[in-house]
């Protein structure tokens, strides 16, 4: 066929390409399957997510970009469901509401989209998620400073750097690597780890017994 690429010379570090790049998340993943402290720390924020929800809070999650995915991602998870069928669970993307993000990103700038609607939606004992690969999103520090302010419980998702986000952080999740594809593939693995512990923290035994297996089709 005229103008296709049939030479395998030409496709071949295309290939090497896809090998590498696989093999570098691999090698990231890996690293974090071995960071025994990290792990320690996804625990430790799902049982004070679970806690805070077992009390009438919530969770909110933000981030930009494809960390804004994986908030919507997260909460979605929260409040339909992961793996089990079990009640829902009550948890927020600050990522999704327009209207609500263009007025403050007009009238207060967009370091503050996140921070307003913290303002306005937190309550003291709530959990804060923000997802920043690069530790530095100017949005996020600033709803985490907000946080600070309201008493409510902060969770950072970031990436080897850390930028300015671990003194404003309660629990600390850093991906040891700079790259923000490598980055993000981590933070998923661990956001979906994160909601299972939060859902067997939360119901445990109690989790089948309120929705019996089959009761929820996917």
């Amino acid at each position: 066929m005229e103008g296709s690429v049939t030479d395998s010379s030409m496709t071949e570090p295309y290939r090497d390409a896809v090998r590498r790049v696989l093999a570098e998340g691999v090698a990231v993943a890996q690293a974090v399957e071995r960071d025994a402290a990290l792990h320690a720390t996804v625990v430790a924020a799902a049982e004070q997510t679970a806690a805070a929800m077992k009390s009438g809070r919530k969770l909110m999650v933000a981030g930009n970009g494809g960390s804004a995915a994986d908030a919507q991602h997260l909460a979605a998870e929260f409040v339909c469901r992961l793996v089990e069928n079990r009640p829902a669970m009550r948890a927020v993307a600050l990522t999704t509401n327009t209207s609500s993000m263009t007025a403050i990103g007009n009238d207060y700038g967009f370091e503050r989209v996140f921070a307003r609607q913290v303002e306005a939606l937190g309550q003291r004992g709530d959990v804060f998620m923000g997802i920043s690969t690069s530790g530095r999103s100017p949005n996020i520090l600033r709803a985490l400073e907000q946080c600070r302010e309201m008493g409510i419980a902060t969770i950072g998702l970031t990436g080897g750097s850390r930028g300015d986000m671990g003194p404003l952080c309660d629990h600390l999740i850093a991906i040891p690597s700079t790259v923000t594809m490598y980055i993000q593939q981590a933070h998923l693995a661990l956001e979906h780890i994160f909601c299972m512990v939060a859902e067997r923290a939360y119901f445990g035994s109690e989790q089948s017994a309120a929705y019996p297996a089959g009761a929820v089709k996917a």
